[in-house]
């Protein structure tokens, strides 16, 4: 018996991998976060497969189900949105699991961030403009953020950045970057990408916050600030240069 944590994806039902597909399509229990997964995804679970709605269990009673499926001898797909390895909070349930003795294994998903960016039609390595992406989030009701790890301190390096878990403290999150980033900066919302519901909003650090207040976006939503987002000038990558130099296989030597 093993369970599964499985990147459910940003929320589009066909943006799992078909990796985590197959197995959601033989496990005998499958413990999801009900107000991020889409039913469709749902729909690929063994017609009688336990469906556990996690949105209303801690982590004691989540571990709980997981326990209680291995000792029947049941695989059990932990379906988390996005990718296991940011913000799923998958790193206590696999503590627990290691000290109960359960075997587990990690299938990656798409993360909110690129399926955001996707959206967007952007790349967000751009040459000469920006080749740093910072994943981050804000302080708000969650765990503390580790004492470095400050907007400030990436604004300092004038990279990408990424901001999950922020929208509701888009006022906050202007005053912090403008005094590196500028008023001009440009900046993307997208809120619930790849779903029906899906919001992209466009401006900049001087306008992004009345934008966000208009939409009444108030979570499930990735900010993006960074030059990346708007840049039109900038030579092509050294990556498929005719000055590269290649084997005669094709591939390209560094």
């Amino acid at each position: 018996m093993t369970v599964y944590f499985i990147g459910a994806g940003p929320g589009a039902a066909d943006l799992i991998t078909v990796r985590g597909r197959d197995l959601l399509g033989r496990c005998q229990v499958c413990l999801y976060p009900g107000s991020l997964t889409p039913p469709d995804l749902l729909a690929h679970c063994p017609a009688d497969a336990e469906r556990v709605d996690t949105a209303n269990l801690n982590l004691d009673e989540i571990i709980a189900r997981v326990v209680a499926a291995h000792e029947a001898g049941h695989d059990v797909a932990r379906l988390c949105s996005g990718d296991p390895s940011i913000y799923s909070a998958v790193a206590e349930q696999m503590r627990r699991l290691d000290a109960a003795g359960v075997p587990y294994e990690v299938v990656p998903g798409v993360p909110a961030f690129a399926a955001a960016a996707a959206v967007l039609g952007r790349e967000l390595t751009v040459p000469t403009i920006g080749q740093s992406l910072v994943v981050t989030r804000v302080q708000a009701r969650s765990t503390a953020m580790p004492s470095g790890e400050t907007l400030e301190a990436f604004a300092a390096t004038g990279a990408t950045l990424a901001l999950h878990l922020a929208i509701g403290r888009i006022e906050r999150v202007v005053a912090e970057l403008v005094p590196r980033y500028g008023q001009d900066c440009p900046v993307a919302v997208v809120a619930r990408a790849s779903q029906p519901e899906e919001v992209v909003l466009r401006g900049t650090l001087a306008t992004i916050a009345a934008q966000v207040k208009a939409a009444e976006i108030k979570r499930a939503a990735v900010i993006f600030v960074g030059r990346v987002l708007a840049a039109e000038t900038f030579p092509d990558s050294f990556l498929y240069s005719a000055t590269r130099e290649r084997t005669a296989k094709g591939l390209t030597r560094d």
